[in-house]
């Protein structure tokens, strides 16, 4: 099989390989994979920030963001049948820490990943655990099933806390993830959603998903913006993206005392956080990793089965597997809202 693989510890390091397909054993499942979106964490790793370093064994395929088809299953595994339409939740969890079983499965002690710690989805076949595999009605559409672990993500970060519904939102970076947030908040009844990016492009797509104020904090300052249209109060919720210093504090500064501070964004390095400043405004801070386990995929299915998100705008192109290091060039260059990769042209 063809596999897109991380062969290099430096930037860039992207390899098509051929491999051996491999086989499932006991309480795995053996997936043909038909899409695989590229993400963030993919471009981390494309530059090699030091927290992929430090964990990933090279070479190593990549990808987590997967629609497949269910070819063999292993021992023992129940509840799907070959010919089934699959997505996958990206974290491998152990089912058996303190935390997966009080139901906090996406924060388990002992979570493994797809395309960072095992092989992932970059490729023609797959092997992965029965327990992260989500299966989709027949009719779901292949592409938004290969988009269904980021905007788990999303739900998570707008049911998170006091939600979204009545209150004013800010989405700071509007990625994927960050898109997908303007349209679940605008979904789940948001009263003003206001979105931030430097991209014109993505700028463009939020507005298209309902986004009420686009700001580009390079031509105008973010804070003040937002506060201009808040009566000087701020924003009840602020869902920061940008995974940047500047934009991590802007996201702060332009929340109203007591509100929601929702961080998805992971900083490359560390950042310095005034303490005193949050004891005296107040917010409260909720990390955003990955998505409630199951329960973020159901809320996530109904939004998009219900007709109330359409993430199709969001695909703004489909690379076959063997060009799969142009997708990367799309996204370096400002030019993609969400590439996927699909195995079977």
């Amino acid at each position: 099989m063809l596999a897109l693989c991380k062969t290099e510890a430096t930037v860039n390091g992207i390899e098509l390989r051929e491999m051996d397909v491999p086989e499932p054993g006991p309480g795995e499942v053996l997936l043909r994979v038909r899409y695989a979106g590229l993400c963030g964490t993919d471009m981390h790793i494309y530059h090699w920030a030091p927290r992929m370093a430090r964990r990933m064994v090279l070479p190593r395929v990549l990808g987590h963001e997967v629609c497949a088809v269910v070819e063999t299953l292993g021992e023992g595994v129940q509840g799907m049948r070959p010919g089934d339409q699959v997505s996958l939740e990206s974290h491998i969890y152990c089912g058996q820490c303190r935390q997966c079983l009080m139901d906090q499965k996406h924060l388990c002690a002992h979570t493994r990943y797809p395309g960072i710690d095992v092989d992932g989805g970059f490729a023609e076949w797959l092997v992965v655990p029965a327990s992260i595999v989500w299966v989709n009605p027949p009719d779901f559409s292949p592409r938004l099933s290969a988009m269904m672990e980021p905007f788990g993500i999303a739900v998570h970060a707008c049911n998170e806390g006091t939600g979204v519904a009545g209150q004013r939102v800010l989405v700071n970076g509007c990625g994927p993830i960050g898109l997908m947030a303007v349209a679940v908040a605008k979904a789940l009844g948001a009263r003003q959603v206001i979105a931030a990016d430097l991209n014109p492009l993505r700028l463009a797509t939020a507005e298209a998903l309902g986004a009420d104020l686009c700001v580009n904090p390079a031509e105008r300052d973010l804070v003040q913006t937002t506060r201009a249209v808040t009566r000087n109060e701020g924003v009840d919720v602020a869902i920061e993206l940008t995974g940047a210093e500047a934009g991590l504090f802007a996201s702060l500064d332009a929340l109203r005392r007591g509100g929601d501070y929702r961080l998805i964004g992971a900083p490359a390095n560390p950042v310095a956080i005034d303490l005193t400043t949050w004891l005296r405004t107040g917010p409260t801070i909720h990390n955003i990793h990955g998505r409630r386990i199951w329960r973020s995929w159901q809320q996530a299915g109904d939004l998009v089965l219900d007709g109330r998100v359409d993430l199709a705008p969001l695909v703004s192109h489909v690379v076959p597997l063997k060009d799969g290091a142009s997708a990367f060039d799309l996204v370096l260059r400002g030019q993609a809202v969400k590439p996927l990769l699909a195995m079977d042209t």
